[in-house]
């Protein structure tokens, strides 16, 4: 009651008194709550420039291009010509910008044109493993085993989900609200997955575990002290003697790699297939049909399972089974699979 009957007195002395100067402070300035203003520094208002500019180009770019002939157009060609022309649409901003900041502004449109936008940076950072979008302004990343903090950044929700659209595009599937969730690929093979509003309370989430260009070989393993040199010889051993094999682990333990690694000790003159969800395994053999399975389409029809892909591939004289990760009802088909002796 105290707070409001100051507040009250302060209004009627107000009224009272409406000559009072400009500069006269009432009592119930005492009590409300001043807003914090949002601290604004030359680097900031920097960045929002232009981030802005780059909003403005891109939109420009897009308008002025016609990307279906560039599609026939070599790559190199492509880049050229779209870098002449951001360049000229940089020019034309009544803005000044450092040719630095040029330089950067032309490879962000260039990423945000004909790449994954803001993420492009991390997927040519070899020392990246994984790629974890929380939100659209919440990015980390791992490096050796650790997750960091990282300074990229999307727009806002729509632009994640923009990008995330691009990446399930590339490999015929779709997210949407009737199917908010999706594994995809990307073209170096790492793996995606991705789940977006009413599933993710925050906005759209994306998760992507990268593989190096280099796979790692057993050598790599033991040199790295993941197990003993006697375990290489007992798993060579088991692969070559075509015993069944069941691979475990924890997210992140090295299932797929361990499977990888393990694959170059099947005969080259073996026919391998393999059942994925996401196709991510990098086999070492010439001779190898790779099956992925397939999400409904918009009306709940058309979905191939790993269940489908198990019993059709018996039919396809597989000398080696090789199934990515067994989850559900595939369980079952795979055990059946290993009696008949695949």
């Amino acid at each position: 009651m105290g707070l409001f009957a100051r507040n009250n007195s302060a209004v009627a002395e107000a009224k009272a008194n409406p000559a009072a100067p400009a500069g006269a402070t009432s009592k119930r300035s005492e009590y409300a709550p001043v807003a914090a203003q949002p601290v604004t520094t030359p680097q900031t208002e920097r960045q929002s420039y232009l981030q802005q500019m780059k909003v403005r180009i891109h939109q420009q770019l897009v308008t002025r291009l016609d990307l279906q002939n560039l599609r026939n157009l070599p790559p190199a060609t492509v880049r050229e010509e779209v870098r002449l022309l951001v360049r000229e649409l940089c020019q034309s901003e009544k803005g000044l910008i450092s040719s630095a900041d040029q330089d950067r502004l032309m490879d962000d449109v260039m990423d945000e044109t004909f790449g994954l936008g803001p993420l492009e940076s991390l997927l040519k950072d070899p020392s990246i493993t994984d790629i974890l979008v929380n939100r659209f302004d919440r990015v980390y990343v791992e490096r050796k085993g650790r997750l960091e903090f990282s300074d990229i950044r999307f727009r806002d929700n729509q632009h994640l989900r923009q990008i995330i659209d691009r990446i399930v595009g590339m490999v015929g599937r779709r997210i949407d609200e009737t199917s908010p969730m999706v594994d995809a690929r990307l073209a170096d093979g790492s793996r995606v997955n991705a789940i977006i509003p009413p599933l993710a309370l925050d906005g759209p989430a994306m998760s992507i575990r990268r593989f190096g260009a280099k796979p790692l070989q057993l050598e790599d393993l033991i040199r790295h002290g993941a197990f003993p040199s006697p375990i290489m010889d007992f798993l060579s051993a088991a692969v070559q003697a075509r015993c069944n094999i069941l691979i475990s682990g924890g997210t992140g333990s090295g299932k797929t790699t361990l499977l990888n690694c393990l694959s170059r000790f099947i005969p080259a003159e073996e026919r391998v297939v393999t059942i994925e969800d996401a196709a991510e395994l990098q086999l070492q053999q010439p001779h190898v049909v790779r099956l992925e399975t397939r999400p409904p389409n918009v009306e709940g029809k058309g979905e191939i399972t790993q269940r489908d892909l198990v019993k059709n591939c018996l039919r396809m004289r597989p000398d080696r089974i090789i199934v990515g990760e067994v989850r559900a009802a595939e369980a079952l088909d795979m055990l059946q699979a290993m009696n008949t002796g695949h």
